[in-house]
């Protein structure tokens, strides 16, 4: 039988793990918040699919926004004698993603560069939400809710990493994968885009034993092809996710007591100490990944 601290602790993961939502339902279109103040819990997530995670989507876009606007500063005051820090650390990071691209992509292709720093900028501001201690932002929407709203503390819903949200990193593998079919249609043509699932990697100069072979080609490519977009969201989703949920479970330790404070301070420091690692790495490992597909969309047989 668990404790009222262990129900405690499984609560406050709940309410940190829930996104401020907005769903159609048969009253029209209402917040998740405003539900649950009326008792109704989980209507959200069955209202199927017309249901939007705002916050993911705010603070998705507002990084998004906030890269666009101070790339696009730099480029517009950039000086070539004396370049501030700032320009110094933009150009750093843009020639690092040009290599990348000369280094992987093989084809020609003048959207490859910018769409790679798009993804490996974004995606490292979107990971770096990750070192914002988890209760401070909830605690804002909880002053905000109850104090101007007027609802409930317990309706106060906000999660504010968006690489933790998998409904964000599959909406940018999907961009991806819609990218790779594009680009494999355009430069092989829909006759080379079905001879490369069709006709590979099992083949035959027998004619008849090639046809027998097409269903095993079409199953093993059209599996490899889904598996992208697959893989390259649920690998930013999963670790983002798994470190969101230890900065959770270290919070919880300084409500424990003084050894608790030290120990989940100590634990907290060293897991943020850690991200400066985790945090460009899966930016990276995403950036590599798009490149690597489109290149292969890109390479006519």
């Amino acid at each position: 039988m668990a404790s009222s601290e262990n129900v405690d602790s499984v609560g406050y993961i709940k309410h940190h793990l829930q996104n401020l939502q907005v769903c159609k339902t048969d009253d029209g279109w209402m917040w998740n918040n405003e539900l649950a103040d009326q008792g109704i819990t989980n209507a959200c997530e069955n209202a199927g699919f017309w249901t939007f995670n705002v916050d993911s989507l705010f603070f998705a876009f507002i990084l998004g926004a906030l890269f666009c606007f101070s790339f696009w500063r730099v480029a517009k005051n950039a000086k070539i004698d004396n370049p501030g820090r700032w320009q110094s650390m933009v150009e750093m990071i843009v020639e690092f993603v040009d290599k990348s691209v000369k280094d992987t992509f093989h084809g020609r292709n003048p959207l490859i560069a910018p769409l790679a720093l798009t993804i490996f900028v974004w995606v490292i501001l979107m990971n770096m939400m990750d070192w914002v201690p988890v209760d401070l932002l909830p605690w804002v929407a909880e002053q905000t809710n109850v104090h101007v709203l007027g609802n409930e503390p317990h309706t106060s819903y906000l999660k504010f990493l968006p690489t933790a949200d998998v409904n964000i990193t599959f909406s940018l593998s999907i961009g991806v994968f819609l990218m790779i079919l594009f680009y494999s249609i355009k430069v092989k043509g829909i006759g080379g885009f079905l001879g490369e699932l069709t006709l590979h990697p099992f083949s035959s100069k027998n004619k008849f034993v090639q046809v027998l072979l097409i269903p095993v080609n079409l199953l093993m490519e059209t599996i490899g092809l889904v598996a992208k977009p697959i893989s390259l969201g649920l690998r930013l989703f999963g670790n983002l996710y798994a470190a969101e949920l230890l900065f959770i479970l270290i919070a919880i330790l300084f409500s424990t007591g003084v050894g608790g404070f030290i120990g989940g301070f100590i634990s907290y420091m060293g897991w943020a100490i850690f991200h400066i690692l985790v945090i460009p790495l899966q930016a990276f490992i995403f950036m590599m990944l798009t490149i690597v597909y489109l290149s292969q969309a890109h390479e006519d047989h």
